[in-house]
């Protein structure tokens, strides 16, 4: 009952705070993590510890299906070369970068613990991007680009992930079999999506006059087809995405306008509640682990963490407008796949680059740390890599979050 009395409570100031962000102009994420830690060091608040099981089951499903069924297929499929090189190519990039820095500026990371680190942080978050970027008038091209890369580098940092923590543990890294592995878990997740949006559009097309059964399949599937692709040892996220984009298209063909609006309707609702209770969640954990840190280390900690975040970013940088570099000597030279609308200029990669926070998965992640070795042996370092993990996506959400409507009415960037 007690923690029935929290999820109703979180969820009523989150209603309130929401309208409240609304009126005074803060993105609604960054309002609501700034109350979720004030919340947090309130005396005698029960300590509500975040469950990575539960984002990764109940919370990111319907969150990515959501952001995949709405992106435009035309449009990722034109800017397909932007978005897998930042989903992937840049993971793999900044998860190194990363380490390099952990390793020799935090005391006690060893090379495996930095690339951990390196992981957790290397993916931008799909649910901030949405957040934050909602309601800024972005042009088309930018938030496609966002979305696109947020819903895929989720795979590649878990991927990641996966690895430098078999290292930690002890298991001999090959590179071979990791690339191998990397290719059978997104080749896997993108053939399980596949085949469970062929399943949905048949059961769709039998049951489209029915609205309120035809809702909810289309609610109930995301769930279903994270949940096969995981049990099959491939990637949940890549299945999720194939699915919503699959379905989108199919959508658009057979269902009529009333049930587009009601079934969009119910949607906007969902995302709406599970959007702020994630960012509430988000800066709820703040107090927590603060206080698993001892108090001389809190400001050495707070400091790395800026260094990391900072670091990041330029790493972020020097890799779209690299990219804007490539898309344009590819053009120039005539490449087929390359067309003009693909191309992107220079304040487009300015807004793309600072765009990069990061959120509830790398949060999650981060939580889900082994308590120990295979030994039995405690995991070295994980209050401070969960610490400054936290850390650094709340300086991404808070400060980036903060400063991009800012920088998009400086750079007078209108939607086109």
């Amino acid at each position: 009952m007690e923690s029935y009395t929290i999820v109703l409570f979180i969820l009523t100031v989150m209603i309130g705070l929401s309208a409240i962000a609304d009126r005074i102009k803060i993105p609604t994420p960054v309002f609501l993590i700034m109350a979720g830690i004030a919340v947090g060091f309130f005396p005698r608040i029960p300590q509500i510890v975040l469950n990575p099981d539960i984002v990764f089951l109940i919370f990111l499903p319907p969150l990515l299906y959501d952001a995949a069924f709405n992106i435009s297929f035309a449009s990722f499929r034109t800017h397909i070369s932007t978005i897998s090189t930042l989903a992937i190519y840049l993971v793999f990039v900044t998860t190194l970068g990363i380490a390099v820095v952990a390793h020799y500026l935090i005391p006690g990371i060893s090379w495996p613990l930095g690339f951990v680190l390196g992981a957790i942080l290397s993916a931008t978050d799909a649910v901030a991007a949405m957040g934050i970027t909602k309601g800024l008038s972005l042009p088309h091209k930018t938030t496609t680009i966002l979305e696109g890369e947020s819903l895929v580098n989720d795979a590649s940092a878990l991927v990641a992930y996966r690895f430098a923590v078999a290292a930690v543990t002890g298991t001999v890294f090959v590179f071979w079999k990791a690339a191998l592995e990397f290719l059978i878990l997104l080749g896997g997740g993108f053939i399980i999506g596949l085949i469970m949006g062929k399943i949905l559009a048949i059961i769709l097309q039998r049951v489209k006059n029915n609205s309120l059964v035809t809702i909810s399949f289309m609610l109930l599937m995301p769930f279903i087809t994270y949940l096969a692709a995981e049990e099959a040892h491939v990637s949940g996220v890549m299945a999720v995405v194939v699915l919503g984009l699959g379905i989108s298209r199919f959508s658009g063909k057979i269902f009529p306008d009333e049930l587009k609006h009601q079934s969009a309707n119910i949607w906007e609702i969902i995302i709406f509640l599970l959007n702020g209770l994630i960012f509430i969640l988000i800066g709820l954990q703040f107090p927590y682990v603060i206080r698993e840190i001892p108090r001389t280390q809190v400001l050495p900690f707070i400091g790395y963490s800026f260094i990391i975040a900072i670091v990041a970013l330029i790493i972020r940088m020097i890799r779209v407008f690299w990219q804007q570099a490539n898309l344009q000597k590819s053009f120039e030279k005539g490449r087929r796949r390359i067309t003009q609308n693909a191309l992107l200029d220079a304040k487009t990669s300015l807004v793309i680059s600072w765009s990069g926070m990061r959120g509830i998965v790398s949060l999650a992640i981060a939580i889900g740390l082994p308590q120990t070795l295979q030994d039995g042996a405690p995991f070295p370092e994980r209050n401070t890599i969960i610490f400054i993990s936290i850390v650094v996506v709340l300086i991404t959400l808070i400060g980036q979050g903060l400063s991009l409507p800012w920088l998009i009415k400086y750079l007078k960037i209108d939607e086109k």
